[in-house]
């Protein structure tokens, strides 16, 4: 697995995944998780040891949501940080067959040595076991990258298998300056994966095509949700 990190030019679930939609009334939940390894787009976000991750989410029965997210990190000495706190809001909702969800999300390092933090815009689709989804690089700190030009897509699908297991398959493809930037090869890579999931485990399976990490990697996680 490659060992630079993100914001390494030479060389960035769990697979993170956009905040859910879906909700029916007012709520405020919790989330907790723990995982071997914390990938992000396929790259590892904490040098390949375990991390532990948390959020809260509200969500009213208009649609809009608004939450927070954090976790443990490890970018080594590229950029000098121990935690992600997530900041995101948006609005989702239902027309006919189909849900939408479209919304911010800001990525802050509140105890990063440089200003590496980022925002992105973000959409998706989906309807019954398929979804679609795309981001995009709104606005970046100085130190975070120097072209601001980043896309994500993403294609997701995910059966019910078993008794209360369900199978899911990810397909996404980062393409845009700041990826040549960040990890030094070419302007863009496909990132891929297959999990299982019961009753809050997740096994799953993960590859990149990029040239300095494209070696199979798997991992293990257990998350709960809680509502207040």
């Amino acid at each position: 697995m490659i060992k630079t990190t993100r914001w390494q030019a030479s060389g960035l679930l769990c697979l993170a995944l956009l905040p859910m939609t879906g909700h029916a009334k007012n709520s405020l939940t919790a989330n907790v998780a723990a995982s071997s390894n914390y990938y992000w787009r396929g790259i590892t976000q904490s040098d390949d040891q375990a991390a532990v991750s948390g959020g809260l989410d509200y969500a009213t029965d208009s649609g809009f949501y608004m939450g927070t997210w954090l976790s443990n990190i490890d970018f080594g000495e590229a950029a000098s940080t121990s935690y992600e706190m997530d900041l995101y809001a948006g609005f989702g909702g239902t027309a006919g067959e189909i849900d939408y969800d479209v919304g911010y999300i800001y990525y802050a390092y509140p105890d990063a040595a440089d200003d590496i933090g980022f925002g992105e815009v973000y959409g998706s689709l989906s309807w019954q076991w398929l979804s679609a989804g795309a981001s995009y690089l709104l606005n970046a700190e100085d130190d975070a990258t120097s072209e601001e030009d980043m896309l994500y897509l993403e294609l997701n699908a995910s059966f019910p298998v078993f008794t209360d297991t369900e199978l899911a398959f990810h397909l996404g493809h980062s393409s845009g300056d700041t990826v040549r930037e960040w990890y030094g090869e070419d302007d863009s890579y496909l990132d891929y994966g297959v999990s299982i999931s019961k009753a809050g485990f997740t096994l799953g399976l993960l590859q990149t095509d990029l040239d300095a990490d494209d070696d199979l990697k798997a991992y293990v996680s257990y998350s709960m949700d809680f509502d207040l």
